[in-house]
Order: C-alpha cells, then sequence, then structure tokens
C-alpha cells in the first residue's frame, strides 16, 4: 500500500452512526481480522480477545445495555474487543509459539522470565489497566483496516460492560473494553474537526529540561 493511499484512508474514515445492514463478505471479513491480528502489543503479548457478533438477535440483545445506540442493530457486525487479563496464559501460549516456529527454549528464556517477572509485579487493577491500553491497539487497526477494504465501522465506549459480560456469557478473565460494528455506512460523512499541529505536537525545544 502507498504512503498517500493510507493517507486517504486515515482522512476518509469516520466513526459511522448508522449502517445499512448489509452484511461484509467472508474473505473482507477474513481480511480485516488478520489487520487486527496482526496489531502492535508491548511483549508481542496480545492480552485481548474479540468476540465477533453476527446474530441478528444477540445484536438486539446487546442494544439497551449500549444506550440504543443504532450502530449495534443496523451493523454487519459487532466486533468486541476484549481485554485479557490472563497475561500469564498469553505468555505461556507465545512462548509454546515461538519454540515451535523454530526459537531455541534456552536461547529465549531470559525474555521469558522478563515477561514473567512483568506479569507477576502487576496488581489485579492494573493488569486490566494495562490489557486495555493494549487493547486499544488492536481497535486502531480494526478502524483503519474496515475503511481500507472497502467498509465503515464505528469505535465505541458507550456501553455496560457488566451487562456485556452477562449476556455474552464471557469467562472473568475476559473484559469488554471497545466495541467496533463494522458494515456499510447509510449516514454519511462530516468534516473533520482536528486540532491544529502546533496545539498537538511539542517540539523539545519549547519544554524545560
Amino acid at each position: 500500500m502507498k504512503k498517500l493511499e493510507f493517507e486517504k484512508i486515515v482522512h476518509e474514515r469516520y466513526a459511522t452512526k448508522l449502517f445499512d445492514g448489509k452484511k461484509v463478505p467472508e474473505d473482507k471479513l477474513n481480511k480485516l481480522f488478520e489487520i487486527i491480528r496482526y496489531a502492535a502489543s508491548s511483549f508481542n503479548i496480545q492480552p485481548w480477545k474479540i468476540i465477533v457478533v453476527n446474530d441478528q438477535n444477540l445484536k438486539e440483545k446487546l442494544q439497551p445495555a449500549t444506550w440504543n445506540q443504532q450502530q449495534i442493530p443496523t451493523c454487519s457486525h459487532l466486533l468486541v474487543f476484549c481485554a485479557d487479563t490472563d497475561i500469564a496464559g498469553n505468555i505461556d501460549r507465545l512462548e509454546k509459539i515461538m519454540i515451535e516456529n523454530g526459537a531455541d527454549k534456552e536461547s529465549i528464556r531470559g525474555y521469558i522470565d522478563m515477561m514473567r517477572g512483568f506479569e507477576k509485579s502487576l496488581s489485579e487493577e492494573q493488569r486490566l489497566s494495562w490489557s486495555q491500553r493494549q487493547t486499544f491497539l488492536a481497535l486502531g487497526n480494526a478502524l483503519n483496516g474496515a475503511k481500507a477494504l472497502g467498509f465503515d465501522s464505528c469505535p465505541m465506549e458507550g456501553f455496560n460492560p457488566t451487562e456485556y459480560s452477562k449476556i455474552l456469557n464471557l469467562p472473568k478473565n475476559l473484559i469488554p473494553t471497545a466495541l467496533c460494528p463494522i458494515g456499510y455506512a447509510k449516514d454519511k460523512a462530516k468534516g473533520k474537526l482536528r486540532f491544529a499541529k502546533k496545539d498537538v505536537f511539542i517540539e523539545d525545544s519549547k519544554l524545560k529540561w
């Protein structure tokens, strides 16, 4: 993908508030999953799971727990981004994959031990906070990935995580963190308003250090 094309994707992507109900084709859906799967994460631990909601009845059941927002029942699929607080389990899986892909167990022992030491140093609250911050990296891939593949999306935090956990019957280590309904927009994009460059980026020469 050329640089200019990616810039266009970023500029044209917007938070769709109403979809037309049309289904995203399976091949494009799988391409989006691959884009999300390759999201960056600290230590490459990938502490997230993504629930893919396709069933219309289930989407309508989730809508009241999303403040009755119209994106939920009108989207093609609803992606529920969950932070996975089982960091230790993810480290074990990562070690297994590394070895299966040719890494020598002894050569990666220091790296694995470092990750396990980090995990053990976290309180329950810190474990959740860290996992949720990582999860938003995957969400970013989903938003730009959808636009690159020719359909639309909407990042959402306006929902009740506790109700989502109950309705989806999630294990306690998976915490609903963000939603990303995807599909084809029925509404129209409005002009993007962003702060000026000077209000976002601070040169080190302006700091007292």
